[in-house]
């Protein structure tokens, strides 16, 4: 029972973390962002590289009246 329970666990991470690592690198290519480092960041960890993504590469935060 364990080893399926772990096996599950282990799928579940690894779609997540590819996943995000496919959005951060499709993502940073087209708004001109280092893209590979964008990518393999994304499968290091979850959700840390998109947080940090969307708040410094992106700056997301910051107001967009400039447009």
């Amino acid at each position: 029972m364990m080893d399926a329970e772990m096996l599950l666990v282990f799928i579940t991470c690894a779609i997540i973390l590819i996943s995000q690592s496919l959005f951060l690198f499709i993502n940073a290519r087209k708004h001109g962002h280092n893209y590979w480092l964008w990518g393999i960041l994304g499968l290091i960890q979850a959700p840390m590289p998109t947080l940090f993504y969307l708040l410094f590469a992106r700056k997301l935060w910051r107001s967009n009246k400039k447009k």
